[in-house]
């Protein structure tokens, strides 16, 4: 087992005021590498998704756990502060001027009300990378909106091409929102922090929901500079390829991807019709696009003929990528997932035995561990203040 101090944030430290998602996700990519990251909750029932579904027990019905709270603070500390209190929000000031990284999602303002803001921390940790997390970013006329995964999927567009044409609007099933801010803002923690590094100067970083999912969305929104269209759902098609979709088998969907002309043409043989790939209509990847509909007529009946997992075969023994469409039972299980490890055991505080996806990128150096459960609330509040704040301790990832 890789050790903490062994990872390649070990001695990083962060504070993480987060909430939900997209905080404590950021938090957690940082804490899968090695940071130290010490959760701040409030004494009252913590992090708001501590009471959500699943809750698991060990036996006991009244000692249970949230799944979902343990799949984003794995590898982090808690402690409970109550932030009213003037006396707590001053042993804050003191961790926060030992730390190297705040990350927070609290409305725009809230912590510089407290003190705990970017621009009073700085004047006694200029090092210090502190990442505001929000819906809209901290300034703007949007600034104060309230903000959740759904409204900004819908405010960002995403949703404008999402499902299918002429139907009711749809989000995405994963909260993409809340996990594309995480990601970014992980990201950028990163990058700020080797600048500090080397200049002794940290910075603030205003990372949105909204911006994150514009910047994700970098095909869509060059075909709109483009062309001057607007993008629109396609359901599971794709506008400048085809067939580039889900097709209905004889038991099931499953989906291929002919992505240029050579695997267009695997496609027309493998129903019987190579001659399609000649067609002026479908001759070249562009006009296959433009005549997708067309081309979905011709094959779907071919298609229906045979299972999904003939049509599958069929198509991975030609070159052409494709897939079932798996339920998540389906994949956690699936050999390629088993063979990157991706699903670890987890034991929750209430000593339950589940799981958890893992870190999902492979580094030379670095083996993902859980190497601290998912906290109780406020379980290392001494233990914190003790490691932090002694004398001889220093800062340490300086």
């Amino acid at each position: 087992m890789t050790q903490p101090n062994e990872l390649p944030l070990a001695g990083v430290r962060v504070l993480e005021f987060g909430q939900i998602a997209a905080g404590p996700y950021a938090g957690s990519l940082l804490a899968d590498l090695g940071a130290d990251v010490v959760k701040i909750e409030r004494p009252d029932g913590g992090d708001g998704m501590r009471s959500w579904p699943p809750l698991t027990s060990a036996g006991e019905e009244e000692n249970v756990f949230s799944e979902n709270f343990a799949s984003l603070n794995r590898n982090k500390r808690s402690m409970a502060v109550d932030l009213k209190d003037p006396a707590s929000v001053a042993k804050l000031i003191e961790l926060a001027n030992a730390c190297d990284v705040i990350v927070e999602n609290f409305r725009p303002g809230v912590l510089a009300r407290l003190g705990l803001g970017h621009e009073a921390l700085r004047q006694s940790n200029p090092k210090l990378v502190y990442c505001s997390i929000s819906g809209y970013g901290q300034t703007g006329p949007y600034a104060k909106k309230g903000a959740f995964d759904v409204t900004v999927q819908g405010m960002s567009g995403l949703m404008s091409v999402t499902g299918q044409t002429g139907q009711a609007p749809v989000k995405c099933g994963v909260p993409v929102g809340d996990f594309c801010a995480g990601l970014y803002a992980a990201y950028t923690v990163l990058a700020k922090l080797m600048q500090a590094r080397q200049t002794g100067e940290g910075g603030h970083i205003d990372c949105s929901m909204l911006g994150s999912l514009l910047g994700v969305a970098a095909l869509q929104t060059s075909e709109y500079f483009g062309t001057g269209n607007t993008p629109h759902p396609l359901g599971s098609a794709h506008p400048r390829n085809a067939p580039y979709q889900a097709f209905e088998a004889k038991d099931d969907y499953f989906i291929i991807a002919a992505g240029n002309d050579r695997l267009w043409a695997e496609v027309a043989d493998a129903v019987g019709m190579p001659e399609l790939a000649k067609d002026e209509r479908f001759a070249t990847q562009m006009l296959g696009a433009k005549n997708q509909a067309t081309i979905v007529e011709l094959l779907q009946p071919h298609f229906s003929k045979r299972t999904a997992t003939e049509w599958l075969e069929e198509m991975d023994g030609r070159g052409v990528p494709c897939s079932p469409i798996n339920t998540y039972p389906d994949i956690l299980q699936n050999e390629q997932v088993e063979h990157m490890q991706l699903v670890r055991p987890l034991e929750l505080p209430n000593s339950a035995q589940t799981k958890t996806t893992a870190f999902p990128v492979a580094m030379s150096g670095y083996e993902f561990e859980v190497y601290r459960q998912p906290p109780e609330l406020g379980a290392h509040n001494e233990e914190v203040f003790a490691e932090w704040l002694a004398p001889s301790a220093g800062k340490k990832g300086s």
